[in-house]
């Protein structure tokens, strides 16, 4: 399925707890599945979000690799970010439990980023933050460990695990200071364009609460305006029928 440029840039308008509350609303999918879990944290909280296609692979730094080192691998990586459907977002499992050396560096993140990669996802470490940062790469990671051990990758393109969710190459991600989420392929346009009823039926609860001469009741009719605009949009979106 092809998302437009445009569904994209919608997308990172919002953040990611609005995008995970706009699926809600359409009843593709259970609430306590489709996104990370507290493992994964942003290592740059304040930079915006981040939207693109899981560019997959796995990774060990316990072992030396049998053969070749994490730059070989990270070749194959760049060269079939050309099968993606948009932007890549590097996403890592790491083999390793716990972590023994940080999945990626300056080096990596600017060779991805060169290639047009919108941010990187590991479920192990990160390192050279400061040097990350300077470029402006978005990076999710459970944790920072200074050395990268035996680093390497044994697998690319491949289904992974991070952060308790399976991710397939090619899945839609959303990620922000919040956390990281999948964005179902076949709904992905239609979030976009609910984003913006979705924060309007929000804004009447915060409207009210943020004006002068608020009270209960209005408290109470405002969230009743709300929950009704929300389930208006539900009827009109929702897949369970």
């Amino acid at each position: 399925m092809v998302i437009s440029a445009q569904t994209l840039a919608k997308l990172r308008q919002f953040d990611t707890p609005t995008i995970c509350n706009v699926i809600e609303v359409f009843e593709v999918r259970p609430r306590n599945t489709g996104f990370m879990d507290s493992r994964i944290q942003a290592c740059f909280p304040e930079m915006p979000p981040v939207v693109g296609f899981a560019a997959t692979a796995t990774f060990r730094a316990s072992a030396s690799p049998r053969a070749g080192d994490v730059y070989s691998a990270m070749e194959e990586q760049v060269r079939r970010f050309s099968e993606l459907s948009g932007p890549p977002v590097v996403v890592f499992q790491d083999l390793d439990n716990p972590p023994v050396g940080a999945t990626i560096g300056e080096i990596m993140c600017t060779s991805y980023q060169t290639f047009g990669a919108t941010g990187l996802v590991t479920s192990g470490a990160a390192r050279d933050l400061d040097q990350i940062h300077r470029i402006g790469f978005p990076v999710f990671a459970s944790g920072v460990i200074c050395a990268h051990a035996y680093c390497h990758v044994p697998q690319v393109h491949v289904p992974v695990h991070v952060g308790g969710l399976a991710i397939f190459p090619d899945d839609l991600l959303h990620a922000d200071c919040n956390g990281v989420t999948t964005i179902p392929l076949d709904i992905a346009a239609e979030v976009a364009d609910a984003g913006d009823e979705f924060v309007a039926a929000e804004a009447v609860v915060l409207n009210t609460l943020h004006s002068e001469g608020a009270n209960y009741q209005r408290f109470l009719e405002a969230r009743a305006e709300s929950k009704n605009r929300i389930e208006k949009l539900r009827q009109k979106v929702s897949r369970k029928r």
